[in-house]
């Protein structure tokens, strides 16, 4: 069944990526930022729509945003000690934002390059799904990292099980752990599989149980200190309600 592995540890933080990316003599500094950029695109992107700036133009400001994290190396300065990378991030495209038009012009005349490509049809679509627009840029933004986070966990979970040749179990208790309504029974489960309802139940205990310890890892990565795992537990949950 689904068994934690004994050498998990929390995974390399965003911090220590933070501090990488924003290193130019590393030579993984331009994998570290990509990774970063990867990850966190979309929340941005929420963001800066919420912001009411049309879809162009976020898409330009996101990218003009992550490339001038690097270019002005204010990744390099970054304190830790400001907490969780996401008000980190959350913060500093606020400011971008305030000031935007002297960003684009100092861009155009650096000569700027995109740290990424945003792929604005898929953007719009996911941005179309998201909740009504009484919902402020800012909770947006950590309703959308939040989903996004819960996203890494399962997508590490599909591997760990694929890994292991449980990938078909996997698929068919996925739905139990989003809280899908429609998500088949234990006793359904087990006949699909050729399983005992008490296989199916164990698998599923297992698997919540693994669950819980990768999305500890996950958050784990976006604070400074691990003391503060409980508490931005408690604000990503927050953040769904409502």
């Amino acid at each position: 069944m689904f068994e934690s592995p004994s050498s998990a540890r929390f995974p390399t933080t965003c911090w220590s990526r933070v501090a990488r990316a924003g290193n130019p003599s590393d030579p993984q500094a331009g994998a570290a930022l990509e990774g970063l950029c990867r990850d966190y695109w979309y929340p941005l992107y929420a963001f800066v729509r919420r912001r009411g700036f049309d879809a162009d133009l976020a898409r330009d400001l996101v990218q003009g945003f992550l490339a001038d994290l690097l270019e002005r190396r204010d990744l390099a300065g970054v304190d830790r000690d400001r907490g969780r990378f996401r008000s980190f991030l959350r913060s500093a495209c606020a400011h971008f934002l305030a000031h935007h038009r002297e960003h684009d012009r100092a861009l155009k005349r650096g000569g700027g390059h995109r740290v990424i490509s945003i792929d604005l049809p898929e953007a719009e679509g996911r941005y179309g799904r998201e909740p009504a627009r009484d919902l402020t840029a800012e909770r947006l933004f950590e309703r959308r990292w939040t989903l996004d986070l819960l996203g890494h966990v399962l997508a590490r979970m599909e591997g760990e099980a694929a890994q292991a040749g449980k990938g078909e179990l996997f698929a068919h208790l996925r739905p139990i752990l989003e809280g899908d309504d429609r998500s088949l029974s234990y006793r359904e489960i087990g006949t699909a599989l050729g399983l005992s309802v008490g296989a199916i139940k164990v698998a599923a205990h297992r698997l919540r149980a693994r669950y819980r310890e990768v999305l500890r890892e996950e958050v784990g990565r976006t604070v400074a200190d691990l003391g503060e795992v409980d508490a931005e537990l408690r604000d990503l949950i927050a953040s769904l309600s409502g």
